[in-house]
């Protein structure tokens, strides 16, 4: 038997991303961003414990790149989500808890709690 389909929910998630009324499209007929959001909303649906998410706001305006960086902290402070995201985007690192920089596979440092202006001075500093 299958998982029953909270479709209030479903179009909660959509909703939660900018994407209400567009339940019906097909992925051909949605823009990339729209499609990257889609993606969000299904992590929002289905919650699973941990999160992966490579560049999430890559293909997304300012607005709606804001939006998602902060449907991802509520994953995580409101729903007890981990969210693992790989990101080259100083703003978009700063709504972790905790930032790790890596370099060539190794961890290389380590911020908490820090704005944008100092993960980009860290950034800064390990391409020295």
């Amino acid at each position: 038997a299958g998982q029953r389909v909270d479709r209030a929910a479903i179009h909660d998630a959509l909703r939660r991303v900018g994407l209400d009324g567009l339940a019906g499209r097909r992925p051909a007929e949605l823009s990339g961003g729209q499609q990257q959001r889609v993606a969000i909303a299904r992590a929002l649906y289905t919650r699973p414990d941990v999160l992966f998410a490579d560049e999430p706001t890559g293909a997304l305006d300012r607005a709606s790149g804001r939006q998602v960086l902060e449907l991802l902290r509520s994953a995580a402070t409101d729903h007890g989500q981990t969210i693992v995201m790989v990101t080259h985007d100083p703003l978009a690192a700063s709504y972790a808890r905790t930032v790790l920089f890596l370099a060539d596979g190794l961890v290389v440092g380590r911020l908490h709690d820090a704005d944008p202006a100092a993960i980009a001075a860290a950034m800064n500093e390990l391409e020295r």
